[in-house]
């Protein structure tokens, strides 16, 4: 389940935590506010507006998932601005030290990524990979190089936030391809809008992780937040797709 930390003060943060991992969800990917979150939609580009307009990111998001961890697994979901600015190395400790399993750069730059995965390991984080529905085939072995953790496929070429229909055959397509290259796990997000395009997509994959639904209800109507994440955990615990992670 997707939160991006410092949405709201320190003792909400952590009530609404507590109540997504009540209602069913398995680990948590704490987003990192950033002012150009590029690949993201009005929905948590907007949380992260808010989230900074609180104050100093970095230190919520360690808070977050300094809390978080104590709760379920943890990951942290950043863009490559925050790294840079704050340091690869630094970044990669202090997330280490709070307890997060991992850190997924979802725009990491090629010229970086070997920088990034050395400070990463060297802290003892794995390093989740986002890969590009349009990678060619041939660009497959480059672009998941590095990678720890699992490999991050997008059921939707559209931004995060995206309601419409989703490419089934396609996402499926892709998981295979990826798995031809690569023994990590394939986690799947980005366009899963509803339960039921949760429980469509969970057999194709190793794990679902739901964004943009929980971040519209944490940031309108934070009660509603345990109650739709609940729904998405009940699609994704069925008997077709006992694998999977909300």
């Amino acid at each position: 389940m997707f939160a991006p930390a410092g949405l709201h003060p320190v003792a909400a943060e952590r009530r609404h935590l507590d109540q997504l991992a009540q209602a069913g969800a398995d680990l948590f990917e704490v987003g990192l506010a950033t002012e150009d979150a590029a690949l993201d939609g009005p929905v948590i580009q907007a949380a992260y507006h808010r989230a900074l307009r609180r104050g100093s990111a970095l230190d919520a998001a360690v808070r977050a998932v300094e809390y978080a961890a104590g709760l379920r697994p943890t990951v942290v979901m950043t863009y490559w601005e925050p790294v840079r600015r704050h340091g690869p190395e630094r970044l990669a400790r202090l997330f280490a030290d709070a307890g997060a399993a991992g850190v997924m750069v979802v725009d990491l730059p090629a010229y970086q990524a070997a920088r990034w995965h050395d400070a990463a390991t060297g802290a003892g984080l794995r390093t989740p990979r986002l890969i590009p529905r349009t990678t060619p085939d041939a660009g497959l072995p480059a672009a998941v190089a590095g990678a720890s953790g699992w490999l991050y496929a997008p059921a939707s070429t559209a931004s995060t936030g995206y309601r419409g229909p989703l490419d089934i055959p396609a996402v499926t397509d892709f998981t295979q391809r990826l798995r031809a290259v690569s023994p990590l796990p394939v986690v799947s997000g980005v366009g899963i809008s509803t339960p039921a395009l949760a429980a469509r997509v969970a057999p194709v994959v190793d794990a679902v992780v739901i964004g943009t639904p929980v971040v519209r209800a944490l940031a309108t109507d934070p009660d509603r937040a345990a109650e739709v994440t609940a729904a998405f955990a009940q699609a994704l615990h069925t008997p077709a797709s006992t694998e999977t992670r909300a």
